[in-house]
């Protein structure tokens, strides 16, 4: 297939958006297919397969967008056309502005559109201080299904979750394909040493990016009200804005303060392969690959129940729950799983097998396919619905 992929945003891979889209764009060129990567990114300038747009303005706006780590494209409607026409098939990354020029574009040349699920209300609510307004977020959704996702023959969700929320909100049916982003295999178990300044300490990981719906502060918070909290050494894996901000925060609540950095791929599956527990307090989440990561590597997680959060449901056990927002509730539960390490080691016994399903090879198949239907005229953005419904959904 000759296959045309915008992206509104693209940037490192620093992000669960960007390592999805990255892990399809080189899948599907792995398997033959000819792809095309529309993005703003300057440093993708001159690569085989790439098309650069210029980057978008918000005017005064623009320190605050670039404080963010975020570049948004502006498109240039000939060379855009040039990137669509021809193509067996156009996937949408996120439902921003170059997407909406691009489902324009390809109506008119009567080629198929695919869409994916990576973009919350709330990421954007979250900016406006708006993120717990309900009906504003609803109008966000809104707004993505007039703009973009009701001209789709096919529509990605990484999770049952956010199909179920997104169509309630928007109260119409879309022709859904529920498939996980996938682990890739380099994620495994493996016999890693802590760093000797870790050596006596009890490590807890949380990846995610440094912002607001992430709830950092909800860890930091529980560390130090652990029983243990001397003992505990947070690491917290990402990047974004917040960072200093959290780093301060930490200093005046904790004896050990907190890892803050990037990581590279090598340098995270030592993190997650010494690391004693996984705790993911975010309050906002599609899916979180990077919780899936972790227990494909064997740890144990703790996770916030928030209803907003997709993530919950990747709990086996109560153990694997603490109420959202509430750092008492997360210590209580980080302290149990430091006092009983029997019950732990079984858990993550049953958290390896759980995690085989979200094989990444197997997902992007799914994903393959659902570019074919649509680029075959199998479906035509009806009502029915398709795809790999994983356990992680339900």
């Amino acid at each position: 297939m000759k296959i045309t992929i915008i992206c509104d945003v693209l940037g490192r891979e620093n992000n669960g958006t960007t390592i999805a889209a990255m892990n399809l764009i080189r899948s599907l060129k792995s398997k033959g297919h000819d792809v095309t990567v529309v993005c703003p990114d300057e440093d993708k300038k001159g690569l085989e397969g790439y098309v650069v747009m210029p980057k978008r303005s918000f005017g005064i706006f623009d320190n605050y967008v670039e404080k963010n780590g975020v570049t948004i494209a502006k498109a240039d409607e000939d060379a855009l056309r040039r990137a669509i026409e021809g193509a067996d098939v156009v996937h949408l990354l996120v439902p921003f502005m170059m997407s909406w020029a691009s489902v324009k574009i390809a109506r008119e040349l009567g080629i198929p559109l695919t869409a994916s699920f990576h973009c919350q209300a709330e990421n954007l609510s979250a900016h406006l201080f708006l993120m717990n307004a309900g009906h504003f977020n609803n109008d966000v959704y809104r707004f993505f299904y007039k703009k973009v996702y009701r001209y789709c023959a096919a529509v990605h969700y990484p999770t049952r979750f956010i199909k179920e929320t997104f169509e309630e909100a928007v109260g119409a049916k879309t022709n859904a394909y529920v498939i996980s982003n996938g682990v890739n295999k380099r994620f495994v178990r493996r016999p890693t040493e802590k760093p000797e300044n870790f050596r006596d300490r009890f490590v807890i990981l949380f990846t995610g990016r440094y912002s607001k719906e992430k709830s950092h502060r909800v860890l930091i918070d529980a560390a130090a009200e652990s029983k243990y909290a001397d003992r505990i050494q947070l690491i917290f894996a990402g990047d974004g804005p917040l960072k200093e901000e959290l780093g301060g925060y930490a200093a005046k609540k904790l004896k050990n303060q907190p890892l803050f950095r990037f990581f590279s791929r090598e340098e995270m599956l030592d993190v997650l392969n010494y690391a004693d527990l996984y705790v993911h307090p975010a309050e906002i989440e599609i899916e979180a690959i990077s919780c899936l990561e972790a227990i494909t590597c064997g740890l144990v997680p703790v996770i916030a129940d928030s209803p907003r959060s997709a993530t919950r449901f990747f709990a086996l056990g109560e153990d694997n729950l603490f109420r959202h927002g509430d750092p008492m509730s997360l210590a209580g539960k980080i302290d149990f799983w430091i006092e009983h390490p029997e019950e732990k080691e079984a858990c993550r016994g049953r958290y390896l097998g759980y995690a085989k399903q979200f094989d990444q090879d197997a997902c992007m198949d799914g994903m393959e396919e659902m570019l074919r239907d649509a680029a075959e005229g199998r479906v035509h953005g009806c009502e029915e619905e398709n795809g790999i419904l994983q356990r992680s959904a339900e």
